[in-house]
């Protein structure tokens, strides 16, 4: 019989590095073929660089609408006036084919997916260095950004972080090589 698959959900402030780690992590020779990446549904426009079915799938907000009502959508949120969600038959297909997925999500999601797979979701929580280093990486990343909306991620970061400690575990994305250390031996220690 074939093991089931685990869901790592890595969540954190916008710009916190979560699916720079995820990616990073997903390139791993060890961990590279356990895994399916998953990749999310979002109402919102590409980014410059952003590919539809690699990145996200972007979608209209009707045809976000639709597939929530048909109940193919595992878990949602709306951040920013704008519609992210993961799709449902291909997480629940994945795990039954004992693949696992790590899926970048908001604290609502990663309590939705906790409470759905309470025996194979881990939680992890990506931390900045400080407020300023997540201020300038929101700007660098989005330079097109207003500072309304910057100012806006910042005072969500805020809140997010002062939940960290609900997570099964914690780490600040201070240098790229050793958050991915970090990471990587969360989720061989939880494959194990």
């Amino acid at each position: 019989m074939r093991k089931q698959g685990k869901v790592f959900v890595i969540s954190g402030p916008s710009g916190s590095g979560k699916t720079t780690l995820r990616d990073a992590v997903l390139k791993e020779g060890a961990l590279k073929k356990r895994f399916a990446k998953s990749v999310s549904f979002t109402t919102r426009r590409s980014r410059s660089g952003e590919r539809n079915g690699r990145d996200y799938f972007f979608i209209t907000l009707p045809e976000f609408k639709r597939l929530l009502k048909a109940k193919k959508i595992l878990e949602w949120t709306r951040y920013l006036g704008y519609y992210y969600a993961t799709n449902r038959n291909f997480v629940s297909g994945k795990l039954k084919e004992g693949k696992s997925i790590i899926l970048c999500l908001d604290l609502k999601g990663a309590a939705c997916v906790k409470r759905l797979f309470p025996a194979d979701a881990v939680t992890i929580f990506i931390k900045p260095p400080s407020l300023k280093a997540l201020h300038q990486r929101i700007s660098r990343r989005c330079s097109h950004t207003k500072k309304e909306e910057v100012a806006r991620r910042l005072k969500l970061a805020r809140q997010e972080i002062k939940l960290a400690h609900k997570f099964d575990h914690r780490l600040v994305n201070k240098v790229l090589p050793q958050a991915v250390k970090e990471l990587k031996g969360i989720i061989l220690g939880k494959l194990k």
